[in-house]
């Protein structure tokens, strides 16, 4: 039996978070958890420092990525567990991915630069060099002093409706899930409840993302309102998907606590008997 909780979704420096892997793991183990998933977005580069950090510690690590992806002419995020980190078609899109939001990000500045004191430099000190975007544009607008923290920065000048905002290219989610799963993985819709209940994603398009082999939703995450959340349990029961819990945690980049939401171990043994890429490291 699982001796803490068990949180499935966080961030280090590798994309958007404040700790480096290792750190990540001592304050996985400092929150009393049993089992922690590294879930950085659009990259693997820090799954073995995480699970060197962890030797000897009784942690379980579990090997994931927060894919980005779209629907239509929405962002989605998808969590993928446990897949072939070396999987060409995954290897490739995570890829054009990266470069697609690094671009995105040096157009960005390039605005910013118009009205505020911020150069592209500042940003590449923020970041961990691996995946590039928002969160390290918000953090250098905060080391210039133009905003107080992170989160201003998106609720205002780095909001969709700030006039900064720039998208950036990525796969369909269909596509997400298919390739995930083509290369032994478990995937999981990130937070699909932040809008509210009417704006889940629709049954017939929950049912190809199934049908490709879509594995659960994540309902317990402090963005999803609640009757989002209650509408995706019931679509949960309805097509037989795991549900689960995370924090979303990203060191002091965002409020996100570690443990403060979890998964259940019966839901995490769904998701690892439902993959073939790489298997749980507890040491």
């Amino acid at each position: 039996m699982p001796r803490g909780p068990i949180d499935l979704h966080t961030h280090s420096s590798v994309s958007d978070g404040t700790e480096t892997p290792t750190q990540l793991i001592r304050a996985a183990l400092a929150a009393g958890l049993d089992t922690v998933a590294i879930t950085d977005h659009d990259s693997t580069a820090g799954w073995n420092e995480a699970i060197t950090a962890a030797e000897g510690t009784g942690l379980q690590v579990i090997r994931g990525i927060e894919l980005s992806t779209r629907h239509e002419w929405r962002s989605v995020h998808l969590l993928g567990y446990l897949f072939d980190p070396n999987d060409a078609e995954l290897v490739a899109e995570t890829g054009r991915t990266r470069d697609d939001r690094l671009g995105r990000a040096e157009r960005m500045v390039a605005r910013l630069a118009e009205d505020f004191d911020i150069t592209w430099d500042d940003v590449l000190a923020q970041s961990g060099g691996v995946t590039i975007g928002r969160p390290h544009i918000a953090d250098a607008l905060v080391a210039r002093g133009v905003v107080a923290n992170r989160s201003a920065a998106f609720e205002s000048i780095l909001h969709f409706s700030g006039g900064y905002y720039l998208p950036h290219e990525a796969p369909t989610v269909l596509d997400g899930v298919r390739m995930i799963t083509a290369a032994g993985g478990a995937a999981v819709l990130a937070h699909p409840a932040t809008r509210g209940r009417e704006a889940v994603v629709d049954e017939r398009s929950l049912a190809r993302l199934v049908e490709a082999g879509l594995v659960g939703l994540e309902v317990g995450h402090r963005e999803n309102t609640p009757e989002g959340r209650e509408r995706l349990l019931e679509l949960a029961a309805e097509f037989d998907l795991v549900t689960t819990g995370s924090s979303d945690y990203h060191g002091e980049g965002k409020p996100n606590r570690l443990a403060e939401n979890t998964t259940t171990p019966e839901a995490l043994d769904r998701i690892i008997a439902a993959t073939s890429g790489v298997e749980p490291v507890r040491s």
